[in-house]
């Protein structure tokens, strides 16, 4: 209920018709799963440097539907998120403008249901840009595979420490490392995350 409240207010902000479209009542079983690499961790001063996302429909990834864009930051590249996605200011040479980006990433999503990890954090760089743009926030109902993996893991093991770490999860979940860390590897791995919790007996995905 308060989801909807928030929409009805969000919906009123937007300045631009053509994307009413993410208002719509979301498609049943298909959802986007993606990440942003970004200059640093600070969505009010970091800008994102790349996107990359994923369509799962029917409990399949849909890896030939797959979003990767490359953006040109206006911030500079900090040395810790480097270290991390291994992506230098030359790699950036032919890369996109961001209004741009986030137009193609909005019209790629739709009114699908959004899925991460960390996903707040991607969520709120998006809307450091939409908002300005377009006068909204994304609407779309989003899952967090941490916060779903704890509740799986809680009901085996109470009162525990639920280590939370990617590499632990995938461990757990017994799924593959695609290795390299970018955008689109860490939306496919955390993909794969999703369709296996969320095909435990116990997990409810609403």
């Amino acid at each position: 209920m308060f989801k909807k409240i928030q929409n009805y207010f969000n919906k009123k902000n937007l300045n631009n018709e053509k994307f009413s479209y993410l208002f719509d009542k979301s498609i049943d079983d298909e959802f986007v799963c993606f990440d942003c690499e970004t200059t640093g961790l600070n969505p009010l001063k970091d800008d994102i440097i790349s996107i990359g996302a994923v369509i799962i429909k029917n409990n399949t990834i849909l890896s030939s539907k797959k979003f990767v864009r490359f953006v040109k930051p206006e911030t500079k590249l900090q040395v810790e998120a480097i270290k991390v996605h291994h992506i230098r200011e030359c790699d950036l040479l032919e890369a996109e403008d961001i209004d741009t980006v986030i137009e193609e990433f909005l019209e790629f999503i739709g009114n699908r249901k959004l899925v991460g990890y960390y996903l707040e954090f991607d969520i709120s760089m998006i809307n450091k840009y939409l908002k300005p743009k377009l006068g909204i926030k994304l609407p779309n109902k989003a899952y967090e595979v941490s916060a779903i993996y704890h509740d799986w893991k809680i009901e085996a093991i109470p009162q525990s420490n639920i280590d939370l770490r990617f590499d632990t999860i995938l461990k757990e979940l017994k799924i593959p490392s695609l290795g390299k860390h970018d955008a689109y590897n860490d939306a496919i791995m955390t993909a794969m995350m999703f369709l296996k919790l969320k095909n435990q007996a116990k997990v409810k995905i609403k």
